[in-house]
């Protein structure tokens, strides 16, 4: 069994290092990770410039680009051998319904799925590594679930958020649920500086909006572990009709 381990986080997270720690009981283990916090860079790879990369006191491996570019140069020259399931994480923070289209995390495990690598996303539903035990026995047994027997014949994709409230043995168990959706964000933050020009930070993400039960929100919240199938299709399938017609 090999297995892929990357994150948004940086190779430097505690959540990195607990996650490679928990998939070092299942086989062999190549980490490539950030060389920075990557969060929020979604599906970008560095088209622009070369990659370099470089290996960590911790034998990690450490690429200056994008989560994206961490599981893709792995995948396409830099390991030997082809991994059996790649997972991202484990994250500092929730990514549940709107997150996962911004999230570097999510990101990095999508890409294994895009080389047809069975992929898992872990994130901790708050920042700050509280309970981060609890996440890296909640994604061994993840894991462990989906070799014994697996969700799916093809690739799949999971993501997967465990709430950072409680020790393990304080979770509900586990939840398969939908992406919920999120209110608008909060407006940029408008800043002057040194040189008296104006600059802007983004905002907060917004309160959860779609939360109702059988979200990935609503079990979190319960103290359930999400479990989300993803796919990448964004066709808007039952759309289609209409605009065949708009087109006619």
């Amino acid at each position: 069994m090999r297995i892929l381990v990357a994150n948004d986080d940086g190779y430097l997270a505690p959540g990195l290092a607990a996650l490679a720690e928990v998939c070092r009981t299942f086989g062999e283990v190549d980490v490539v990770a950030p060389e920075q916090n990557a969060s929020g860079t979604s599906n970008a790879l560095t088209l622009r410039r070369p990659l370099s990369v470089w290996t960590a006191a911790s034998g990690f491996r450490v690429v200056n680009g994008t989560p994206s570019d961490c599981v893709h140069v792995a995948l396409t020259g830099l390991l030997e051998q082809r991994p059996d399931l790649v997972v991202s994480g484990i994250n500092n923070g929730a990514n549940m319904g709107d997150d996962t289209l911004y999230s570097g995390t999510v990101a990095a495990a999508m890409e294994g799925f895009l080389s047809g690598i069975p992929s898992i996303a872990f994130s901790l539903a708050e920042k700050g590594w509280t309970h981060l035990d609890s996440a890296a026995r909640v994604a061994r047994e993840t894991i462990e679930r989906v070799l014994a027997a697996p969700p799916a014949a093809g690739p799949w994709l999971l993501n997967v958020n465990v709430p950072a409230d409680r020790p393990f043995d304080a979770i509900g168990g586990w939840r398969l649920t939908r992406l919920g959706r999120r209110h608008a964000s909060e407006p940029v933050v408008r800043q002057i500086n040194p040189r008296g020009e104006a600059i802007y930070w983004i905002g907060a993400a917004g309160d959860a909006r779609e939360a109702g039960e059988g979200t990935d929100f609503h079990a979190v919240a319960s103290g359930f572990v999400s479990v989300t199938p993803l796919q990448v299709d964004l066709t808007d399938h039952a759309a289609l009709p209409q605009w065949r017609q708009w087109l006619a």
